[in-house]
């Protein structure tokens, strides 16, 4: 889900070109098509908006086209620096990172408890999540709600017997179209780079992979950070999102 560029289309395609049969969505089918004929065999696709009541049963439907599905990987989401706090771009924030995350994730579990099948829900986060940062709030706490419900499910999955694994992929910044004005930030990271990793924490069932080691380390600093000082902080050097009037 969210297979239409950057990181989800990447690993889209390594997929299929290793011969594993792909459902890909987006709003955007251009680039969907494009995989679709360079793998006809391996690609179904559907034109997918999460933030769209309809995503469940356009899920559904892409899952029935694939003959059934294993494993549901969640890279959709959007992020915008919102200063000025403009409450449509907040709120179409959380309803692409949160409520449409919700959405389409417990459409997969649903899934996956219908069909007895012990498979996996992998979803691309963001270090972001780790703590508040104010000129990308709703970013970042779209994506802290995102890794506490992934922590949730990991354990509603043991409490039921359910089997499914939940693998929470964080990673820190990589060069696509999501950073603002292709500007380079602290440890920014290549997809080629990324993806790889990505693939192995999905193939380990890893519960969470926080991409790359340096950033597991700034991660780890960053949350012993007080909140008193966090209120100080001003992050924006570290690396921002397009603004929010390019929404």
């Amino acid at each position: 889900m969210g297979a239409s560029k950057g990181i989800g289309r990447d690993c889209a395609e390594a997929l299929a070109s290793r011969g594993v049969r792909v459902g890909v969505a987006a709003r955007n089918t251009g680039p969907l098509k494009q995989l679709k004929e360079k793998y006809p065999e391996m690609v179904e696709y559907e034109a997918i908006d999460v933030a769209s009541s309809d995503a469940r049963s356009k899920l559904l439907k892409l899952i029935d086209r694939l003959g059934g599905m294993d494993i549901y990987f969640h890279v959709a989401g959007i992020g915008y620096e919102n200063i000025d706090l403009d409450p449509e771009t907040e709120v179409r924030i959380f309803e692409t990172n949160t409520v449409g995350f919700a959405r389409c994730v417990a459409t997969a579990w649903q899934y996956f408890r219908r069909n007895n099948i012990k498979g996996q829900i992998a979803a691309v986060t963001s270090v972001a999540g780790t703590n508040a940062i104010g000129h990308i709030a709703a970013y970042a706490a779209s994506k802290t709600a995102n890794q506490k419900w992934l922590l949730g499910l990991q354990q509603l999955s043991r409490l039921t017997g359910a089997g499914i694994a939940v693998t929470d992929i964080r990673p820190g910044w990589i060069t696509t179209d999501l950073l603002d004005d292709g500007a380079r930030f602290p440890l920014q990271m290549e997809p080629s780079y990324v993806v790889p990793q990505i693939l192995r924490a999905i193939v380990r069932r890893k519960k969470v992979a926080v991409i790359d080691w340096r950033w597991n380390v700034v991660v780890g600093l960053w949350r012993l950070i007080p909140n008193s000082i966090v209120r100080r902080l001003d992050l924006r050097r570290a690396g921002t999102l397009p603004k929010a009037g390019k929404i």
